[in-house]
Protein backbone atom coordinates (compact mmCIF):
# COMPACT_ATOMS: atom_id res chain seq x y z
CA UNK A 1 0.00 0.00 0.00
CA UNK A 2 1.21 3.33 -0.82
CA UNK A 3 1.33 6.49 2.06
CA UNK A 4 -1.08 8.69 0.72
CA UNK A 5 1.55 11.36 2.49
CA UNK A 6 4.33 10.29 -0.61
CA UNK A 7 0.96 11.00 -3.34
CA UNK A 8 1.32 14.59 -2.81
CA UNK A 9 5.22 15.63 -2.34
CA UNK A 10 5.51 16.04 -6.17
CA UNK A 11 2.57 19.03 -5.66
CA UNK A 12 4.86 20.18 -2.64
CA UNK A 13 7.97 20.33 -4.58
CA UNK A 14 5.87 22.03 -7.49
CA UNK A 15 4.80 24.61 -5.70
CA UNK A 16 8.00 25.02 -3.58
CA UNK A 17 10.03 25.61 -6.92
CA UNK A 18 7.07 27.73 -8.29
CA UNK A 19 7.24 30.16 -5.30
CA UNK A 20 11.56 30.20 -5.44
CA UNK A 21 10.92 31.50 -9.08
CA UNK A 22 8.32 34.34 -7.94
CA UNK A 23 10.47 35.55 -5.70
CA UNK A 24 13.37 35.79 -7.47
CA UNK A 25 11.95 38.28 -10.10
CA UNK A 26 9.57 39.88 -7.46
CA UNK A 27 11.35 42.87 -8.35
CA UNK A 28 10.41 42.97 -11.84
CA UNK A 29 7.50 44.94 -13.66
CA UNK A 30 5.56 42.20 -14.94
CA UNK A 31 2.95 44.09 -16.77
CA UNK A 32 4.60 47.57 -17.96
CA UNK A 33 2.02 49.56 -19.79
CA UNK A 34 1.27 48.67 -23.10
CA UNK A 35 2.77 50.87 -25.77
CA UNK A 36 -0.02 52.62 -27.01
CA UNK A 37 -0.22 53.71 -23.16
CA UNK A 38 3.07 54.39 -22.08
CA UNK A 39 3.96 58.03 -21.34
CA UNK A 40 7.88 58.22 -22.60
CA UNK A 41 9.83 61.44 -21.82
CA UNK A 42 12.06 62.34 -24.79
CA UNK A 43 11.85 66.24 -24.70
CA UNK A 44 15.52 68.37 -24.11
CA UNK A 45 17.86 67.07 -21.41
CA UNK A 46 17.92 68.78 -18.06
CA UNK A 47 20.49 68.45 -15.89
CA UNK A 48 20.23 67.98 -11.93
CA UNK A 49 22.93 68.76 -9.30
CA UNK A 50 22.34 68.15 -5.57
CA UNK A 51 25.87 69.63 -4.20
CA UNK A 52 27.56 67.91 -1.14
CA UNK A 53 27.02 68.99 2.11
CA UNK A 54 23.55 70.82 0.55
CA UNK A 55 21.15 69.87 3.24
CA UNK A 56 18.25 67.21 1.49
CA UNK A 57 14.90 68.79 2.66
CA UNK A 58 15.92 72.03 0.83
CA UNK A 59 13.54 71.68 -2.44
CA UNK A 60 16.57 73.40 -4.47
CA UNK A 61 18.42 70.25 -3.33
CA UNK A 62 15.46 67.87 -4.89
CA UNK A 63 14.82 67.06 -8.58
CA UNK A 64 11.02 67.52 -8.48
CA UNK A 65 10.16 64.88 -11.20
CA UNK A 66 6.64 65.30 -11.05
CA UNK A 67 3.81 66.08 -7.59
CA UNK A 68 5.18 62.68 -6.52
CA UNK A 69 8.76 61.76 -7.11
CA UNK A 70 11.54 64.57 -5.61
CA UNK A 71 14.69 62.72 -6.28
CA UNK A 72 17.44 63.46 -3.45
CA UNK A 73 20.34 62.24 -1.38
CA UNK A 74 21.08 62.82 2.58
CA UNK A 75 24.71 62.96 3.85
CA UNK A 76 25.04 60.25 5.30
CA UNK A 77 26.35 58.46 2.60
CA UNK A 78 23.09 56.60 1.64
CA UNK A 79 21.31 56.24 -1.76
CA UNK A 80 18.91 58.63 -3.19
CA UNK A 81 15.51 58.62 -2.10
CA UNK A 82 12.22 60.23 -2.78
CA UNK A 83 11.41 62.95 -0.41
CA UNK A 84 7.92 63.60 -1.38
CA UNK A 85 7.16 60.17 0.62
CA UNK A 86 10.23 59.22 2.55
CA UNK A 87 12.20 60.97 4.63
CA UNK A 88 15.64 59.11 4.20
CA UNK A 89 16.77 56.47 2.05
CA UNK A 90 15.95 52.91 2.65
CA UNK A 91 18.33 50.63 1.37
CA UNK A 92 17.42 48.36 -1.71
CA UNK A 93 13.95 50.31 -1.71
CA UNK A 94 14.75 53.95 -2.27
CA UNK A 95 13.68 55.63 -4.14
CA UNK A 96 9.49 55.09 -3.53
CA UNK A 97 7.23 55.38 -6.39
CA UNK A 98 10.79 54.64 -8.67
CA UNK A 99 11.83 51.67 -10.44
CA UNK A 100 15.04 51.58 -12.66
CA UNK A 101 17.02 49.42 -15.27
CA UNK A 102 20.59 49.81 -17.31
CA UNK A 103 19.63 50.52 -20.74
CA UNK A 104 18.03 52.74 -22.99
CA UNK A 105 14.44 54.09 -23.93
CA UNK A 106 14.79 52.14 -27.19
CA UNK A 107 14.63 49.06 -25.63
CA UNK A 108 11.78 49.32 -23.46
CA UNK A 109 10.28 46.14 -23.94
CA UNK A 110 13.83 44.15 -22.61
CA UNK A 111 14.55 45.76 -20.01
CA UNK A 112 14.40 44.21 -16.12
CA UNK A 113 13.13 47.20 -14.03
CA UNK A 114 14.03 46.77 -10.32
CA UNK A 115 14.79 49.37 -7.35
CA UNK A 116 17.44 51.19 -8.21
CA UNK A 117 19.84 49.57 -6.07
CA UNK A 118 19.27 46.33 -7.40
CA UNK A 119 19.44 47.61 -10.72
CA UNK A 120 23.09 49.29 -10.26
CA UNK A 121 24.07 46.91 -7.64
CA UNK A 122 26.48 49.66 -6.08
CA UNK A 123 25.50 53.20 -6.82
CA UNK A 124 29.14 54.83 -6.73
CA UNK A 125 29.54 52.54 -9.98
CA UNK A 126 26.18 54.44 -11.46
CA UNK A 127 28.01 57.37 -13.00
CA UNK A 128 28.30 56.89 -17.17
CA UNK A 129 25.57 54.32 -17.48
CA UNK A 130 22.04 55.08 -19.28
CA UNK A 131 18.89 54.26 -17.22
CA UNK A 132 15.56 53.92 -17.84
CA UNK A 133 13.32 55.74 -14.53
CA UNK A 134 10.22 54.76 -14.42
CA UNK A 135 7.60 56.74 -12.20
CA UNK A 136 5.25 53.56 -11.42
CA UNK A 137 2.44 56.23 -9.81
CA UNK A 138 2.66 57.91 -12.52
CA UNK A 139 3.30 55.29 -15.12
CA UNK A 140 6.09 57.72 -16.92
CA UNK A 141 9.44 56.60 -18.53
CA UNK A 142 12.22 58.47 -18.45
CA UNK A 143 16.01 58.80 -19.86
CA UNK A 144 19.13 58.85 -17.17
CA UNK A 145 22.32 58.83 -17.03
CA UNK A 146 24.24 59.42 -13.57
CA UNK A 147 27.29 62.07 -14.17
CA UNK A 148 28.80 62.52 -10.92
CA UNK A 149 28.15 60.26 -7.69
CA UNK A 150 29.98 61.66 -4.28
CA UNK A 151 31.21 58.78 -2.21
CA UNK A 152 31.18 58.71 1.56
CA UNK A 153 29.25 61.21 3.21
CA UNK A 154 28.46 64.41 1.70
CA UNK A 155 25.59 62.91 -0.47
CA UNK A 156 26.39 65.01 -3.97
CA UNK A 157 25.37 63.66 -7.31
CA UNK A 158 24.30 64.68 -10.54
CA UNK A 159 22.93 63.57 -13.51
CA UNK A 160 21.04 64.31 -16.88
CA UNK A 161 17.63 63.48 -17.27
CA UNK A 162 14.76 63.67 -20.71
CA UNK A 163 11.98 65.85 -20.17
CA UNK A 164 8.42 65.83 -21.20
Amino acid sequence: MINTNLKSFPLLIMGIIVLFFSACNSDRIEDLPTPDAREIWTGATTTFEKIAGTSAQDADNQDRITDEVWITRANDGGEIYNAKSENGSDKGSSPKGTQWAIGTINNLDNLSFKSFRDAVDKPKDVVGKDLVLFLTQEEIFISVKFTQWTEGKGGGFAYERSTK
